[in-house]
């Protein structure tokens, strides 16, 4: 196989791992509760890695066409990824603060503290 037809290869294979990935990741975030997205965004990071190092000797605009649209295929996939991934983020924010007020609240029920208790045990 020539250099040239090698790197299409290579070029095709890491965009279509990638894009499996995003879709993957799009789908079940949000719906699949059991979705591993600590080994989805390793993944994810590897092939955007593997994509750096590909074209580190060839310019996105330097492909041929049809690796053009495919790149950017991709690149609309990875933008509504970012959108989900960061909203996904702030639910688990919000619920993060909503479990330490419940917590905050449940101990500022009139009683003491152990750490209030034990500063009170020292005046």
């Amino acid at each position: 196989m020539s250099d040239l037809n090698s790197n299409d290869h290579r070029i095709v294979g890491v965009l279509s791992r990638l894009e499996a990935v995003v879709d993957a990741e799009n789908a079940a975030i949000g719906n699949d509760p059991k979705f591993d997205l600590d080994r989805s965004n390793s993944i994810k990071s590897r092939c955007l890695y593997d994509m750096t190092m590909l074209f580190s000797s060839k310019r996105p605009l330097d492909l041929d066409p049809e690796h053009k649209v495919h790149l950017e295929t991709v690149k609309s996939k990875l933008q509504i990824n970012n959108t989900k991934v960061k909203a996904h983020m702030e639910a688990v924010r919000d619920i993060a603060d909503m479990i330490k007020e419940t917590v905050a609240a449940a101990e500022a029920d009139g009683t003491y503290s152990e750490a209030q208790f034990r500063a009170t045990e020292l005046s």
